[in-house]
């Protein structure tokens, strides 16, 4: 299964902001699962689960959303296989 990897998201937003985050800028794919990495705290970050979607697509969605600026952090997001 292929997922997005976000990385230095902001440590108030919770699961469902992050699937609202997706959802909203990239409509066509539904996240659908958030799988938060442990840390140190400094960078938090997540996996996130898209049922369905391409290599393609997630691949589109992460250069959308990587660099974005999302309460006050600059989002880093690339593709990972699992």
């Amino acid at each position: 299964m292929i997922k997005l990897w976000l990385a230095n998201v902001a440590p108030e937003a919770g699961d469902d902001d992050i699937r609202k985050l997706v959802n909203t800028y990239v409509p066509e794919l539904k996240c659908t699962d958030v799988q938060r990495e442990e840390g140190d705290g400094s960078r938090p970050a997540a996996f996130v689960a898209v049922p369905g979607a391409t290599r393609d697509a997630l691949d589109k969605a992460s250069a959308r959303l990587n660099g974005m600026f999302w309460k006050g952090r600059k989002l880093s997001c690339t593709t990972t296989t699992f």
